[in-house]
């Protein structure tokens, strides 16, 4: 089982005096690790009073902070209750996979005969860095940049646009639930095996690996929402 999240901003951040000249860069920074790397868990209230006091601050950086993190996408503004760490929606998870399934086959198979060696260079640090300790908020934005290496000399700018959409709303999901899915390598077969075939110039073969390691992802998140929903 993996460790309970906390759902009180103060028992996972602790005290933490902060310089007043850097202190909205400081609490934003501070939350958004806690965030992505699931130790505040989602629906946990973030409240300016108490977050004012655990950073040693008044409650104007608190309320700068908190807005840049509404704007990143990692907090909800709830009316009658203030700021919350975000939920994640089952649906538009799922959904997002979907979509990735039907644009990166695409996006990969206009890659590869146009990749140099930095591009491949770069999707091996990344595989280094997944198999790694690298900790939780770091493996999803791993992940994102090995799929954006190896796609990224597709000509079509706007399918990069597109996918890369798609998956800065995977890194957060995937932020949030690796530890509970039980996918802490992240699928690292399939991803050797992609970038063998996009070393080897083998289209067919990487378009078709990456269509199931998509597929499989969709289909593993679908099952642990339907565990998970009270119907």
């Amino acid at each position: 089982m993996p460790p309970k999240r906390s759902t009180h901003v103060l028992d996972t951040l602790g005290l933490r005096p902060t310089a007043v000249h850097h202190a909205r860069t400081v609490i934003e920074d501070t939350l958004a690790e806690a965030i992505l790397g699931g130790d505040l868990a989602s629906g946990t209230p973030l409240r300016q009073a108490e977050l004012a006091a655990v950073f040693g601050v008044s409650r104007m950086p608190v309320r700068e902070a908190l807005l840049a993190l509404s704007a990143r996408g990692l907090v909800d503004n709830v009316p009658h209750k203030g700021a919350v760490v975000i939920s994640v929606d089952a649906a538009d998870v799922v959904n997002t996979y979907r979509i990735r399934a039907m644009l990166e086959p695409e996006a990969l198979g206009g890659s590869i005969p146009l990749l140099d060696s930095a591009d491949l260079d770069r999707a091996r640090e990344c595989l280094l860095g997944m198999d790694g300790e690298a900790p939780l908020a770091d493996l999803g934005r791993l992940n994102s940049e090995f799929h954006l290496s190896l796609y990224r000399r597709n000509p079509n700018a706007k399918l990069l646009r597109l996918i890369a959409a798609e998956l800065d709303d995977e890194e957060r999901y995937l932020r949030f639930h690796l530890a509970e899915l039980g996918t802490g390598q992240l699928a690292q077969d399939e991803h050797r095996q992609i970038l063998e075939h996009a070393v080897a110039r083998e289209v067919q073969q990487a378009v078709a690996v990456l269509r199931q390691h998509i597929s499989t992802a969709a289909d593993t998140i679908e099952t642990y929402f339907r565990q998970r929903s009270p119907n």
